[in-house]
């Protein structure tokens, strides 16, 4: 079954001092194009992630997120009292020799200023990581089963369209016994027009062989009903099929439009229309298959 490259999947665990949330999103693209934001304490696993998500993800826009919200008591935010020591002895003393006022409101001022507030940086232990590194496996699969479920929509709709093309396919033969009659009415009446003309008959017949040759659209007929029934195949195949469909669908379009150029009659061109508007249906979905 064919998957859809768009997908979300989100994960959140807790631990006793901090609520952390993974997230993936992905959207439709030629190649993987990976972004990603996680917080300094996972940098260092950074590279193990990046590969993780490039062998599972294999194609498509990626925005991958991990954030950590502090819940315990213990949080690496600190209030730098130092510094906050010093900027009130300063403050106090320009205030002294300037002869103003002292603020009303003392943190308010002096935590504002730089370097008064930091935050320890503190190496994620091995335990954290195996329940960060679970999450993001668990959101991985989850954005794989809503790019299956995706997939399947598209699998629908893709069926549908294939259905509806090959039995417009099928009306153009009704058509097919009546063109060619009005293209012999037409070569005949011409043929009366110029019948006391002196001319090579034998190179006329041969460039009369010729033009009919060139308005049969067996071979067109012939070649866009296997690319119908490859297009059905190729999704039956699985994951990793939408190139392969986007170039059959190329394919398709080509037989498609020779059909439009040599029906010579307004049903069959009708016919084609429609058959180009269920095609462009596909070529727009078929974006977004992995």
């Amino acid at each position: 079954m064919i998957q859809s490259m768009t997908g979300f999947g989100k994960v959140t665990v807790e631990l006793p001092s901090k609520k952390i949330t993974v997230e993936i999103k992905t959207l439709n693209s030629k190649q993987l194009d990976l972004s990603m934001r996680i917080p300094s304490i996972y940098k260092e696993k950074e590279m193990n992630l990046r590969s993780l998500l490039l062998q599972t993800l294999e194609r498509g826009k990626v925005d991958f997120s991990i954030y950590v919200e502090n819940i315990g008591a213990d949080t690496s935010i600190k209030i730098n009292e130092t510094a906050v020591e010093n900027y009130y002895q300063q403050i106090r003393e320009i205030a002294s020799h300037l002869k103003i006022d002292v603020p009303s409101n003392w943190f308010e001022t002096l935590l504002h200023l730089p370097d008064t507030v930091k935050t320890e940086m503190v190496e994620a232990d091995e335990e954290e990581w195996t329940v960060v590194s679970q999450a993001v496996s668990d959101a991985i699969e989850h954005l794989r089963a809503f790019r299956t479920q995706e997939g399947q929509m598209l699998y629908d709709l893709f069926s549908q369209k294939i259905v509806n093309i090959t039995q417009l396919l099928s009306q153009i033969g009704v058509y097919e016994g009546e063109r060619l009659e009005r293209i012999k009415t037409r070569i005949t009446e011409n043929l009366q027009k110029i019948a006391g003309l002196d001319y090579d008959k034998n190179r006329f017949e041969q460039e009369m062989i010729y033009y009919i040759e060139k308005l049969d659209i067996n071979e067109e007929k012939n070649r866009l009903d296997n690319h119908l029934k490859y297009f059905i195949q190729s999704m039956e195949n699985g994951k990793g099929q939408g190139k392969k469909l986007g170039f059959i669908a190329q394919e398709m379009g080509r037989e498609i439009n020779t059909l439009g150029s040599k029906s010579n009659l307004a049903e069959m061109q009708q016919i084609v229309v429609q058959m180009k508007d269920e095609l462009e249906q596909i070529k727009e979905q078929v974006l977004n298959v992995l």
